[in-house]
């Protein structure tokens, strides 16, 4: 697919911000449930520039387009040391959920505008386009293989074999999520594509 440059200059722009609200609220939550390690390295805040991992971020999806695959955007992660929260693993779920959730809840506060206003055609595009990549954020930040947000909730109700084996998996960073996605991208995209294009439909009404 071809974007002329406004366009892409749009989607980063909504990309910056979505991935902003959803690294604070991590942070947020994480400072709420007692721990105030993302707070004291300034991760408490909507400033792209402090979520920013020049790997992940900006080379990765740079890269990955230029050989002809799906673009992935991924954040500096949030720190925050799980022993430190309320509520023990579940303290750790809520941590992990309120990333994507938080997308889920901006992309329904969009909808709800489209629903309720009559924007012109521009501002309508830019919202839709806000809505869909929200989705994306969240439909793709709930897989749970880690270091994915997912796995957060899952580590809360697993039995402890795959606890371990989740924790070794994510012990090696981001490189087998990468080996995921990359090897698994026809499988995985046509899938969050399907949710997103359903989830857009259920908000907006009849596709």
């Amino acid at each position: 697919m071809q974007f002329a440059p406004s366009d892409i200059f749009a989607i980063a722009i909504v990309i910056l911000i979505s991935m902003s609200f959803h690294e604070a609220m991590h942070a947020f939550a994480s400072h709420w449930l007692g721990d105030p390690t993302a707070k004291d390295l300034g991760r408490l805040t909507l400033n792209p520039l402090k979520h920013i991992d020049i790997f992940m971020t900006v080379l990765l999806p740079v890269g990955l387009i230029l050989f002809g695959m799906p673009p992935i955007f991924v954040a500096k992660p949030v720190p925050f040391h799980p022993d430190r929260l309320k509520y023990d693993e579940f303290g750790a779920a809520l941590v992990g959920l309120a990333g994507p959730f938080t997308n889920l809840l901006l992309a329904i506060t969009a909808a709800g505008l489209l629903r309720a206003f009559d924007f012109p055609e521009g501002l309508f595009d830019g919202l839709l386009l806000f809505i869909r990549i929200n989705l994306a954020f969240f439909v793709f930040n709930m897989i749970p293989f880690p270091p994915l947000d997912g796995s957060r909730l899952l580590y809360a109700i697993a039995p402890e074999p795959l606890q371990r084996l989740m924790y070794s998996i994510e012990m090696m960073g981001f490189f087998p999520l990468i080996f995921f996605l990359v090897f698994l991208s026809p499988v995985v995209g046509p899938i969050v594509g399907y949710c997103v294009d359903s989830l857009t439909c259920s908000f907006l009404g009849p596709c």
